[in-house]
């Protein structure tokens, strides 16, 4: 098949399991958010409702409709019809860890809930950076890297999927 005249579609039945398990997911997410925001930072409710979950919304939108044009572009250029994008959305880690080790220890020490914010944004930011900076070494560090290092976070992902039942 020529390169670019394969045309996959842009939403099969298959992704209405991954959009509602997505979907759930991410609404967690932002409830944790709303809540640890809430009682932990004391966050005014015109921060949580009127800057964070708007961002949330916009970067949570954005992010997927990317990673599905990036998935379908690669679809058409290897004329492979079981290519799928990369779940987008919020990081139930990341999201603790800014909560619980950036944000609320400057609550604690200041008692200014839109300076601990500010903190977390600039931390988000920081963190952001780092990840593009490591996008230009990633091949390297993929290089340098004993087969077998990498060969062990597969084997562990590939026995964690397993485990997962299948609907």
């Amino acid at each position: 098949m020529p390169q670019g005249s394969f045309n996959p579609p842009w939403f099969v039945r298959k992704d209405l399991d991954g959009f509602f398990g997505l979907m759930i997911d991410n609404l967690i997410q932002l409830i944790l958010i709303v809540s640890l925001c809430r009682e932990l930072i004391h966050l005014p409710n015109e921060y949580i409702f009127g800057r964070i979950l708007p961002g949330a919304a916009i970067s949570i939108l954005v992010g997927n409709f990317f990673y599905a044009w990036q998935a379908r572009r690669l679809a058409r250029e290897t004329g492979r019809e079981d290519v799928t994008a990369l779940p987008y959305g919020i990081n139930t880690v990341s999201l603790f860890a800014f909560l619980f080790f950036i944000m609320l220890p400057i609550y604690l020490e200041t008692k200014d809930p839109v300076w601990a914010w500010k903190v977390g944004l600039v931390a988000c930011f920081l963190n952001g950076v780092i990840e593009i900076a490591g996008a230009f070494i990633a091949e390297t560090v993929r290089r340098v890297t004993p087969r077998a290092a990498l060969r062990a976070t597969r084997v562990s992902l590939v026995r964690t999927q397993a485990k997962t039942p299948r609907v």
